[in-house]
């Protein structure tokens, strides 16, 4: 979705977009975008910077961190942008940078990708662990079976291979 800023008549404009799965690539190889993905914006458009705030409801397919199952999750991301022009925003090397710069963005012209934004707002808003419950037994470290479907009977109790002589000792 490509906001115009010439064609926007009023300082607030509303947008709402759907995105569909195949147009967000998030190249990534644990998550994907599994439905359509709903867009709720609220372009605000100033002399020297253009705000974009919303929300994001998206489903996603992430693998799971212990046994790489994919799991489905809802997300409902709220976001805040601020665009400004390049003549607008300091270029100094010594610059310190706050939490809000974070949220600053350069853009050239008149038009705006809230595409972009969008698969930028959902990869920023990755978590870090997903289970695909709580109680996962992940993988085998020997065989790499999923302890959730089988029981693999490899061999738990391992000697430390520096201990490993005097096993015979006795």
């Amino acid at each position: 979705m490509i906001v115009d800023l010439i064609t926007i008549k009023d300082s607030q404009t509303a947008f709402n977009f759907l995105l569909q799965a195949n147009e967000i690539d998030l190249e990534s190889e644990t998550a994907k975008v599994r439905n359509t993905t709903k867009v709720e914006a609220n372009v605000k458009k100033g002399i020297a910077q253009t705000d974009v705030k919303g929300k994001i409801y998206t489903d996603l397919e992430i693998e799971c961190s212990r046994c790489l199952q994919p799991t489905e999750n809802s997300f409902e991301i709220p976001f805040s942008a601020v665009f400004v022009t390049p003549e607008n925003y300091t270029e100094a090397k010594e610059a310190e940078l706050k939490g809000e710069d974070l949220e600053v963005s350069i853009f050239e012209g008149d038009k705006i990708d809230l595409k972009e934004l969008v698969r930028e707002q959902i990869l920023l808003n990755l978590p870090i662990q997903v289970f695909c419950r709580e109680d996962c037994k992940g993988l085998c470290q020997k065989c790499g079976a999923n302890l959730n479907l089988i029981d693999c009977n490899c061999e738990e109790k391992e000697v430390d291979p520096r201990w490993a002589a005097l096993k015979n000792l006795k």
